[in-house]
């Protein structure tokens, strides 16, 4: 990933989910806050409900190949965190792939140019 650092603490994560923007679908739901540096930082965050670990694993696999695909459509800066939702384990990359330039990446252009952000 060119732009992308792994977010691997807890402290992002929750920043994210109690502060930051979100979008959803059955597959997935995207939190996505500004971190204030050059790059991206990206989270994938999968619960025991979604199946054994060879499942949870595909569905990491899942999203990371789709913004892999389209990380170049994101705006900068961001922390973006993807959390597997009930039906994660039927999607494909091409699904959510969809999903992100339909929906999330639009969301984020227009909360960057200047919607009011939650404090």
């Amino acid at each position: 990933m060119l732009f992308t650092e792994i977010i691997k603490d807890n402290k992002s994560f929750l920043r994210c989910y109690r502060r930051g923007g979100y979008c959803a679908c059955h597959y997935l739901c995207v939190y996505y806050i500004k971190n204030d540096s050059p790059m991206n930082r990206l989270g994938i965050s999968v619960g025991k409900k979604q199946g054994k670990a060879v499942i949870r694993n595909r569905i990491k696999r899942v999203f990371r190949a789709a913004y892999r695909l389209s990380e170049l459509e994101f705006p900068i800066g961001y922390d973006i965190v993807f959390m597997a939702r009930g039906e994660g384990a039927a999607a494909d990359t091409r699904e959510v792939m969809g999903f992100i330039k339909k929906r999330v990446i639009p969301k984020m252009n227009e909360d960057a140019k200047g919607r009011k952000k939650k404090k």
